[in-house]
């Protein structure tokens, strides 16, 4: 499977119970190619014991703040993207 996602910048966040131990959400701004051109995107991804989970959708458990933390690594990864020399076209 060919590659479709590059990220430039990201910030992982520790997931809490019940995930598994050593879960993490990876938290990018990259490019992602869509219909043969590239993309500027912002992706949330689950990771497993230090692998990305491929198509595996986030998940948030209630109860818990992972969902505004993750929240506030896209907004902090946005600030920094808007300060940096970093172009994503």
């Amino acid at each position: 499977m060919a590659k479709t996602f590059f990220p430039k910048m990201f910030i992982k966040v520790p997931a809490s119970s019940p995930h598994p131990p050593n879960t993490e959400y990876k938290v990018s701004i990259g490019e992602e190619v869509w219909n043969d051109s590239r993309n500027p995107v912002l992706k949330i991804q689950m990771v497993y014991n230090g692998e990305i989970a491929g198509r595996r959708s986030p998940s948030y458990p209630l109860g818990t703040d992972d969902f505004q933390r993750v929240m506030l690594a896209a907004e902090k990864l946005i600030a920094n993207m808007e300060d940096s020399e970093i172009e994503i076209i």
